[in-house]
């Protein structure tokens, strides 16, 4: 018997769906034997009749055929229990107990002896993973070194500020667990975890990470363009990335929040907010006066020096918490990016609300980030585990 359960999302009016609710409460497909085709597209289930598809509290049901339901793609749809359905295979939440026991042990050690050491890992793990997942998915595509045949995502000009933290993490957890149980472990599984877990130590909330995703075998950095949204594009532009992945409005606000109310961005991403701004002023009017002047200061050499940077949150820079959207209505937001959050209206009352319900924000992000964590997973032949997470087990001439 297969089970799915679909929680409660609201479905868009162009999803082309041909079974649509304003919400999907609660449905439930039992005994379906021939369930295939699970992808992150549209996907057709042939049920074996009408009588097997058990229907519950869902209503506007415009069209319901007894042999025919197209659902919505698989960034909408959650397993109820430990076990989603992704590709042909399955991510679990206890996917090494018995091939890796100390797996989590490991994990947790080793981020809480590099947080302790360096606070600043918490944000830079967190940019890392997200970096990944939005462009070739979760596959630890991002760790992986350039070589004389091919440049590698992680040289791609957008990355080339990740933090070395991150890595470092990554590397630390792989020794160990090529200690504890050899070929076992998949870095993109490292990340992910490492993630969740250092996420939780600076206070932000605990979301279920799904276990089994294999190290991806292409890493190339003339692909990352157009997947990662930058700092000066529109915020039309940004909800369309966002949208290409699965990703609804509400969702891009809590991830842009729970990335920025920790962590920095360099000097060279804000520039054109506190110098030369316009003919008419110096710096951007939606920024607070004080706060530009200051930041004109730490940034005075940022040409020279590129690696320059702020908090992106200035007031709990080490915090995991809601004061980022307080921020933006006081002009304390760093990027162009941030200031368009409060003034688009499709933003402005979902920034309003984090602002004011730290819990809403919480529950959004946490949503969210199990949603990022399946983007693109690959299972089965379609990737590796890794012997080292910077290099694939075998050399990419392509």
């Amino acid at each position: 018997m297969e089970e799915v359960v679909a929680k409660e999302e609201q479905l868009g009016e162009d999803s082309g769906d041909k079974l649509a609710f304003p919400s999907i409460c609660s449905l439930k497909l039992v005994n379906l034997p021939k369930l295939r085709s699970f992808y992150s597209g549209n996907l057709t289930l042939e049920c074996p009749s009408l009588s097997d598809l058990w229907r519950k509290n869902c209503t506007n049901m415009h069209t319901f055929s007894s042999r025919l339901l197209i659902t919505p793609k698989l960034s909408n749809i959650w397993a109820d229990g430990k076990t989603l359905k992704v590709g042909e295979s399955k991510l679990t939440l206890d996917y090494y107990a018995k091939t890796c026991p100390k797996f989590e042990q490991i994990i947790q050690e080793t981020v809480t002896a590099k947080q302790l050491s360096n606070p600043t890992t918490a944000a830079a793990t967190l940019r890392v993973f997200f970096h990944d997942c939005m462009v070739e998915g979760c596959d630890a595509s991002v760790l992986i070194s350039s070589n004389s045949f091919n440049k590698a995502e992680r040289d791609a000009d957008i990355n080339e500020s990740l933090p070395g933290d991150a890595f470092d993490i990554v590397i630390r957890a792989k020794t160990a667990l090529e200690l504890a149980c050899p070929g076992i472990v998949s870095c993109a599984d490292i990340l992910a975890l490492s993630t969740r877990n250092l996420v939780k130590m600076v206070g932000g909330p605990y979301y279920k990470v799904r276990l089994g995703r294999k190290d991806g075998l292409v890493s190339q950095a003339s692909r990352v363009e157009g997947n990662l949204a930058r700092a000066n594009m529109s915020m039309s532009v940004i909800i369309d990335i966002f949208k290409a992945k699965g990703f609804t409005i509400e969702e891009m606000v809590a991830l842009t929040g729970g990335g920025h109310t920790i962590g920095f961005s360099h000097c060279k991403e804000f520039s054109s907010r506190i110098y030369n701004h316009s003919k008419t002023s110096e710096t951007d009017p939606g920024m607070n006066p004080m706060f530009a002047e200051a930041l004109r200061k730490v940034c005075a050499n940022y040409q020279k020096d590129t690696a320059m940077s702020a908090f992106n949150d200035v007031m709990t820079p080490s915090k995991f918490d809601n004061m980022y959207f307080q921020n933006l209505f006081r002009g304390l937001g760093l990027l162009a990016s941030d200031h368009a959050l409060v003034t688009d209206p499709r933003t402005k009352p979902i920034v309003e609300l984090f602002a004011k319900d730290q819990n809403a924000f919480f529950q959004a992000f946490a949503h969210s980030m199990e949603k990022v964590s399946v983007v693109g997973v690959k299972t089965g032949r379609k990737g590796e585990v890794r012997n080292r997470c910077d290099v694939f087990n075998s050399i990419k001439t392509d």
